[in-house]
């Protein structure tokens, strides 16, 4: 094959961060086998490396893929007399559509069969980014920090549990779609606050995986436009994401919101994410993805920190409670506390949750109760508690810091 060109291999690379979750979908629906799918489109994509160098990019590279991978999927599929004689990975929808069904699209299939409760977390997770985000297998095993090898299995599996569990390859009708999608949002968060900051490694982020988050948010805000939870959610995830450049120096420390230079903030993300709060916020009941908006956007439209509304958030943080109880949450709103109303009332509010099993290893408690300590000057207690967070931290850039204050702690005993 001759060399496609610089201008060539950047039009494929867009098409695949653009187009794959289209060309995948609308193939699976076709060959009702995930394994056909994804070897029919890398043969479109590989395929257009080669055609589009010699007769140039066509006006609709999505519609090129889709055309391709398809024709590749019936060739096979007209070989093999035997297909439609063996069990399928994918069970098809046999419901007739009506103009009605907004939600009968391709793509929104593949995700809830993706993120189907019959998986794991784990496997739910692993299938998204492998399947509707594009990654490879190798990135894939990156975000869990298991060898390719292992990852590939896990994939196999969960391909494997679809079939044995005969999970329809469908969007779930209305009496189960509320229940479903809230599974589907919980997936894509995870993976983006997984991405905001790495558990593991020498990144603080996985750009990566945010990246995926944020296009499936749109994907899903996109398709199902009338969802609250859905837009509340991209919401979120770009208010968070507007910071994202402003949370490292140049030379990789890590910087606090305290620190942050706010006018390197993405106003543009923060203005989408700001109006797509608004309209979440005027269809009743606020979602909890609504409520965690809400709080970014105090930070995000506070000219400082010191004239950050602690008192607002902290009554959001009550609101939260109220929706999504959670040991993290109760967390989050302590250090609230201990922002409105002094590092005292902060440590009161932590300490019935030294005893919650559920944060027994979790170091952002022992950060947050190291730090109420480090503003009281109660250096020896700090001590401990940076330890303790050093021991529970894996990330190498949250390493740094926190040795980075303990140090400045310890100079004071």
């Amino acid at each position: 094959m001759s060399d496609p060109g610089d201008a060539v291999v950047a039009a494929v690379g867009e098409a695949y961060r653009r187009d794959w979750t289209t060309v995948f979908s609308t193939t699976a629906q076709l060959t009702r086998d995930f394994d056909l799918a994804e070897e029919c489109v890398q043969d479109a994509y590989a395929q257009a490396l080669e055609t589009w160098g010699r007769s140039g990019v066509p006006e609709r590279p999505g519609a090129w893929l889709t055309t391709t991978a398809r024709n590749r999927a019936l060739d096979v599929l007209r070989r093999d007399s035997a297909f439609r004689r063996r069990m399928p990975l994918l069970v098809g929808d046999e419901t007739v559509r009506g103009p009605e069904d907004a939600l009968n699209d391709d793509r929104l299939r593949l995700i809830f069969t993706c993120t189907h409760p019959a998986l794991s977390t784990d496997a739910q997770v692993a299938l998204t980014l492998r399947l509707v985000c594009g990654l490879s297998t190798p990135e894939v095993a990156r975000a869990f920090l298991v060898p390719p090898a292992t990852m590939a299995a896990r994939i196999t599996r969960a391909k494997k549990k679809i079939a044995a569990a005969r999970i329809p390859y469908r969007v779930p009708g209305p009496d189960q779609l509320e229940e479903r999608v809230c599974a589907v949002l919980e997936v894509v968060h995870l993976i983006f606050t997984t991405g905001h900051t790495a558990p593991f490694g020498a990144d603080l982020v996985r750009r990566d995986l945010t990246g995926s988050a944020i296009r499936l948010a749109r994907l899903l805000h996109l398709l199902m436009p009338t969802s609250a939870a859905t837009g509340a959610l991209l919401a979120l995830l770009l208010l968070n994401a507007a910071r994202q450049e402003t949370r490292l120096t140049a030379q990789g420390r890590l910087l606090l919101l305290s620190e942050q230079d706010r006018s390197r903030w993405d106003r543009r993300l923060i203005a989408e994410g700001q109006s797509l709060l608004t309209e979440s916020l005027l269809r009743r009941p606020p979602t909890r993805y609504a409520v965690q908006a809400a709080i970014a956007a105090v930070h995000a439209e506070a000219p400082s920190w010191a004239d950050t509304d602690w008192t607002e958030i902290v009554s959001l943080y009550d609101v939260l409670l109220r929706l999504w109880p959670s040991p993290v949450v109760e967390l989050n709103r302590a250090v609230a506390v201990g922002m409105r109303d002094g590092p005292q009332a902060g440590l009161d509010a932590l300490a019935p949750l030294l005893a919650d099993p559920a944060l027994a290893t979790y170091g952002y408690l022992s950060a947050a109760r190291a730090d109420l300590l480090r503003r009281l000057e109660n250096w020896p207690q700090a001590v401990t508690a940076y330890e303790e967070a050093l021991a529970l931290t894996a990330n190498e850039v949250e390493r740094a810091f926190l040795t980075e204050r303990l140090a400045e702690v310890t100079r004071n005993l």
